[in-house]
Order: structure tokens, then sequence, then C-alpha cells
């Protein structure tokens, strides 16, 4: 049985009974059954198992009666659902991911299994067990569960914060120690700390580095230049410790280990292609099929607008599935559409950098296996017809009686009402279309001024969740929401609300007419630019998504750069918690196209230093936001800004890297840029042998 939700769910949020049930069944049984659990985390992670063993009996209970759910419990149940999964997804990564990033990042993981408590005690406050037929002794552990959720506090081991202290010092006294001091370190302490964590042997060593290799890799253009430093600090640290630790010969046997291991994962893909694309260089991400992200050999264009390869959607459909991968929007016809364009481009990508397609193969087994389940298709086309109009039924039943109790209910009433529309609206356009149609928006419009910080968190968040359907934008900025919406991101009662506000601005402004009148707003971008200052990681995200946003309308980035938003970007570039590095380049990239933004980009003296840094450790999208940046500062009069590049060491090298195997367009800048600092030189008459 598949632990996913069938596509019906996917693209509506609710589900009959017996198909969400059976579901639940199954991930809380996985959960609950997870074994070889890390060495970090052992409480939190012990202890969620304990709660998910608990609700498994609930559902089985409820499974076994048989009985008609009543819809608030189906959207109770959807969202335990939703909880269960990403504890599901952390514990996962607790367990695969660095033992040693694990243990430096404790404290960031702890509120991680933290928030997941939060959010299963919110979705229990609104399970009727009144209603449902359980027995005694399931209903008390259910209220029981329900009362120890709401009373965890954050939970931090203090064991692991000592041994992560310890291991920050003996960084840091690497960091400033020269090669012949590095005998100086305590390798017992070393030693004492990695094995309390799981690595006891050669292997256990060799497997770390390449766990904090891919996280390297993953944190790139999000964590921070920080974070990549940190990680590549861990993985000497690491390494040379080894080699002190444990003798050269155990160590070549484990190194042959690690490889034959990679190499049977490589094998082992679940896409023929993916090997591929590990020796392919810096494939562009508009040439990657968002599915397997290897390169698109037939791309094509599905109902919702999106392309991807033809063999990896042909077999997400043919497994059974209606919906957009991307997007989560039920498709209206499953034909697949040639992108003729694309195809061109990359044909032509190809040939420029030496890359084979093999289409043959690729296509004829797509041919193949979209032939053997036509079948399949027509067969199940009537139960996935029936089915999605009884849940669509369900929707609009439930999406008008909470609206009635916006309208009339009392606060508590209009508190819980709120909630499940947020709810019911997370998932599915046909949600979405059917919650505005049943005259939610006005009275969400209102809450959103509500002296109730739980009504406005919900309020604010539903309509969020509302304006991802393209129609209801228009029907959001007619009921007058931006005005509430701005206040909500500049004086909401709670992180939560001012981070989906901001969220929700940067969904409003995908139109351009809303681009227009959100930047008319005197307060709007003043707000963004604070959250950008002072909120939490989450708060910078949504802000600077939705800074970028505004400013693609001309108009709008004079007042970004006059709100003082250029300082705060480019300290946000340093900013290892906020992991906002990509968002703020690009933000910082797209005003360089007014005079105030390039002027004001210009004073600062830490930001060619950091681009230079980005340009050898940041990743795709950021070193082109970076090349973008440095030939912008560097142009019309920009010979200041050239001269200090010059001087950084690294400059030349990196740019010369990126000229040879960067993407086209960075290829392009890089190749500028580089003429432009060897005119620079010549004018100078400066002999920098690294320009010849």
């Amino acid at each position: 049985m598949a632990a996913a939700l069938p596509s019906t769910m996917a693209s509506s949020g609710l589900l009959p009974c017996g198909s969400l049930l059976e579901s639940l069944v199954h991930i809380s049984n996985e959960v609950a059954s997870m074994e070889k659990l890390p060495c970090v985390q052992v409480r939190n992670i012990s202890a969620m198992i304990r709660r998910t063993k608990l609700l498994y009996s609930l559902f089985e209970e409820i499974q076994d009666t048989n009985g008609s759910i009543p819809p608030p419990s189906i959207l109770c149940l959807t969202e335990l659902f939703c909880v269960i999964q990403r504890v599901k997804a952390l514990i996962q990564e607790c367990k695969d991911g660095s033992c040693v990033w694990g243990l430096i990042q404790t404290e960031f993981v702890s509120n991680q299994f933290y928030v997941l408590v939060k959010e299963m005690g919110r979705a229990l406050d609104i399970l009727p067990l009144s209603l449902l037929d359980l027995s005694a002794d399931t209903r008390e552990q259910v209220e029981l569960l329900h009362k120890q959720v709401k009373r965890v506090d954050s939970y931090v081991n203090p064991r692991e914060l000592q041994r992560r202290e310890v291991l920050l010092q003996i960084m840091a006294s690497e960091k400033n120690s020269n090669r012949k001091n590095k005998g100086f370190i305590d390798f017992g302490i070393v030693k004492e700390i990695l094995s309390c964590i799981g690595l006891r042997n050669p292997f256990d060593y060799e497997e770390e580095i390449l766990k904090l290799e891919l996280e390297a890799k993953k944190q790139a253009g999000t964590g921070g230049l920080i974070v990549v430093s940190n990680i590549n600090n861990l993985i000497s640290l690491i390494s040379f410790s080894k080699s002190v630790i444990f003798n050269d010969k155990q160590s070549e046997r484990t190194k042959e280990d690690c490889m034959q291991q990679s190499a049977f994962i490589s094998r082992n893909h679940d896409y023929s292609s993916s090997s591929q694309s590990s020796v392919v260089p810096n494939i562009p991400d508009e040439f990657r099929c968002p599915i397997t992200l290897d390169l698109m050999r037939d791309p094509v264009i599905v109902a919702s607008g999106h392309t991807y390869d033809r063999h990896s959607i042909a077999r997400w459909i043919n497994s059974g599935h209606y919906t957009c991968p991307k997007s989560g929007q039920k498709l209206l016809h499953m034909a697949l559409i040639p992108n003729y364009a694309l195809k061109s481009l990359i044909h032509q990508w190809c040939q420029d950098n030496n890359v084979s397609l093999n289409e043959g193969k690729a296509s004829s087994f797509s041919d193949s296996e979209s032939g053997n389940s036509k079948g399949k298709q027509s067969e199940n086309a009537v139960d996935h017809i029936s089915a999605t109009k009884a849940v669509a039924d369900a929707v609009k039943m439930t999406a008008e009686f909470l609206v009635g109790k916006l309208a009339t209910g009392s606060v508590e009433i209009q508190r819980q009402a709120a909630y499940e529309l947020h709810l019911l609206a997370k998932t599915g356009m046909d949600n979405r279309r059917m919650i505005a149609d049943a005259g939610a928006i006005p009275f969400l419009v209102t809450l959103l001024c509500s002296h109730d910080p739980r009504i406005q968190e919900n309020a604010v968040t539903a309509m969020l969740n509302l304006s991802l359907y393209q129609n209801n934008k228009i029907l959001i900025m007619a009921a007058g929401a931006i005005d509430n919406i701005v206040y909500v991101l500049q004086s909401g009662k709670t992180m939560e609300s001012r981070e989906n506000a901001a969220a929700a601005i940067f969904s409003l402004s995908m139109i351009d007419e809303c681009k227009v009148t959100i930047g008319a707003r005197p307060r709007a971008i003043p707000a963004l630019v604070g959250l950008l200052r002072d909120g939490s990681p989450a708060g910078k995200r949504d802000a600077a998504t939705a800074l970028f946003n505004l400013a693609v309308y001309n108009a709008n980035k004079i007042s970004v750069v006059v709100t003082g938003a250029v300082p705060v970007l480019i300290d946000s570039l340093m900013d290892d918690k906020a992991g906002i590095t990509d968002d703020a380049l690009a933000v910082l990239a797209l005003l360089l196209g007014c005079s105030q933004g390039l002027e004001e980009i210009r004073k600062s003296r830490v930001l060619v230093p950091l681009l230079t840094d980005l340009l050898r450790f940041g990743s795709y999208k950021g070193k082109e936001n970076s090349i973008t940046l440095l030939l912008g500062l560097c142009k019309d009069g920009g010979e200041e800004v050239a001269r200090c590049l010059l001087i950084i060491p690294r400059s030349v090298p990196s740019l010369r890297s990126l000229a040879a195997e960067g993407s086209p367009k960075a290829r392009r800048k890089a190749d500028a840029l580089l003429r432009l600092l060897s005119r620079c030189c010549s004018q100078s008459h400066n002999p920098v042998g690294l320009l010849v």
C-alpha cells in the first residue's frame, strides 16, 4: 500500500473516509515501526513515535467501526495525515542525514519537532470525539495525548548542546591554527564525541564525510556562505581525525567500500537517466525535469502548463495520478504536448557542451509503457469521476457551513471556522474556488483585523491559500484586502501571521495590476523590509520573495531602495540562519535596473568580496546573479569596483572557471566582465598576468 493519499485527495484535501483511514493507518504504522534510530534527537524522536503509536490505535479503531464520519472529523484527520507525513520525513532526515551536522543544528531540529507537536495539538483541537464510536480506553488515551501535546515545551538535549559547544571550540581552534599545530587537538575528545553520535569505525567516518558533502551542496545558495564554510570545516576536521585515529590500511579499505556503496546506490536509482545527470556539468535548471531533476530529452507540456520529460510524466500518469506534480493542480486532460521551443534550446545546449541525449531509448520505453496503460486508465476513469464528484459535494457543503459560522458565530466559533477554512484551502484548486464561491473572502478580510491572535493567524493563512487560485486574486483585491493584509504584515499579533501576510503579498503580486496596487500602498514595502530585517528565518524568506515580485515593476524599484532595503539585503547574504542568499541576490540584481539602486549598491564595501566568494561556493542561480551584480557594478563608471575586484586573489580564476563551465548566460556575462577587467588593467598600465 502506498503511503501517499490517492490523487483525489491531492486535488481536493478531502477524501471518502475509507481511503483516508487506510492511508492514516499505513503511515502511522510506518512511523510507529521505525527502527535503527539515530544517536541525535533520541528523546524527541522517541516521544514522537510514541504519540504516533497512540494515534495509530485511534485510526485502527475508527476504521474498524465502519461508521460514517462527519466533515469536521475528515478535516481533522486530513490535517493529522499531513502532520504525520512531516513527522516521518523529519525522522527520516535525522536518520539519513549527517549526524555531525544534526548535532550542530540540534536547537533548530528540536524546534522543528516542537512545531510538529503543536500542529498535532491544533488538529486534535477540532476532533469531535463525542461523534466518534470509540471505546472508553481509546477515548481516554486520545484525550490524554491531547492534553500532553498542548502542554509540551521545546526540548533540547543538554548533553548534545555540550558536545556541540566542545566541537565548535575544536573547529575554531583548528581554523585559527596552522597545519603543524593541529597535533595539539585532543583527538581523544573528538573520538568520544563522534562515537556518542554513532561514528565508531573508519566506514562511519567516510560515510559521514559523504553526507556532509551532500549537505554542503544542498545548503549552497540557501544556507549562506557561513553555513557552507562551517560544513567544509567539519569535513576537514573529520577527515583529519580519521587519518589520525585509524591507520592508513583501514582507511583505504573503507574508501573502497564507500565507493562500492555509492555505485550501488547509483545503479539502483528509480530512473535510468539519473546516472547520466552525474556526468553532465551545470545543467540549467530550466532544462531539468521537475520530477527527476535530470536533463529533459523529450520535453512535453501538460494541461497545467508545466513542462516535464515525457518519460517521467508518463510514468506519473500511468501510475494512477491525475494531478500536476509541481502545482498539485488537477489535470483536465492527459494529453502531452511537445515543447518544441524548449527541445530546440536543449539540443543547442547539448551540442555546445558535447552532451549526448540518447533519445531513442527513453522515447521507446515511454511509448511502450504508455500503450500498456491505456486499458488501466479507461478502466479507472468512471470510478475516479464518481469519487471526484462526491468529494466536490462534500467540500462545497463544508465550505458553505463554515462561512455561515464566520458570519454569525461567536468569537470561539469564528476561531474554529477560520482554522477549518485554512485547512480546507491548503490543498486543491477546486477547494479554493468553492470556498470563494461560498462567500468566504469578505468575511476573512474583516477578520484580518481581529484582536484574537488565532483568528487573525487563521484568517491570513486562509487568505494566502485562497490566493493561490488565479481567479481568487482578483476577488481578494476587489474585496479591499490589501490594506488589511499590510496591517497584519506590519502589526500582526504572531510572527506566523506576519510571515503569511508577506507570502500572500507575494502570491497576489503575481498579477501585474496587483504589483502596481500593492506598491502604491505607502506601508507595504516598508513593512516587507522590516520583516526582512527583523523577522524569523521563514519570515525573511517570505519578505524577500515578495520584494522580488514587487521590484519586477520598475516604479517599485525606487520605493524598495528608498526604504533602505539594500543594506538589509546585503546583510542577508551573510545570515546563515535566514538561508535566503539566492533570494537576496535576485532582489539586488533587480535593483540594479534603477540608478538609485545601482548607486546604493555601490556604497557597500563588503559586497564585492562576498560576490567573489559566491562565484566559487554559491548555487547555480547564486552564481548567475553574482556575476550579474559584478558586471553591473563595473559598468558605466565602476572603475573603483573593477580595481577592487582585481586585487581579490580568487576573483579572476573564479570568473575564468565560470566562463568555461557555467550556464550560457553566466558564460556570456563572465566573458564580458573579464574583457572589462582587461581594459581596466590596460588603462591603468597594470600588468596583471592572470588576464593575459
